[in-house]
């Protein structure tokens, strides 16, 4: 079976082949572009990682803000594991601290809709850009005020 059929038919069966002509050392059977398009997939999936990381971050911070009435111990957890997800995220992944920006931002525009539907308040209430610094949402004393 030709190395596309094999990754479209049985992507297991594919990789396992390509680890094995790679360690052989057999380049020139090895579906090198392939390969290359699936190692950058493994990048971009660890940065939607470091987002939904931060989504639930932002979320539960948010939820914490605008609805202090529900502050429960299941929320505060939430953030203090997240915060924790997130550092051994970026320590395991240390290039993508130069993303954090962009990442955040992604977050936020997704935790706000989350917010709004898991708490019932209009879109209007929240903040349209996160307005916490990464070093702020990171700190383990920071607990936003009421708003």
């Amino acid at each position: 079976m030709s190395n596309h059929l094999l990754h479209d038919q049985d992507f297991y069966a594919w990789t396992n082949e390509q680890a094995r002509l790679l360690r052989e050392g057999r380049l020139a059977e090895a579906d090198i572009a392939q390969i290359a398009e699936e190692i950058e997939s493994l990048g971009k999936s660890e940065k939607r990682e470091l987002i939904s990381r931060l989504k639930v971050l932002l979320l539960h911070l948010l939820k914490w803000q605008f609805q202090p009435s529900d502050r429960s111990t299941s929320w505060q957890l939430t953030i203090m594991e997240q915060r924790r997800s997130v550092l051994d995220h970026l320590a395991d992944n240390p290039s993508l601290q130069a993303q954090i920006s962009l990442a955040t931002e992604q977050a936020h525009a997704s935790a706000i809709l989350a917010a709004a539907r898991e708490t019932g308040l209009a879109l209007r209430h929240f903040p349209e850009a996160c307005p916490w610094s990464f070093e702020q949402m990171m700190d383990p004393d920071f607990w936003p005020d009421a708003a």
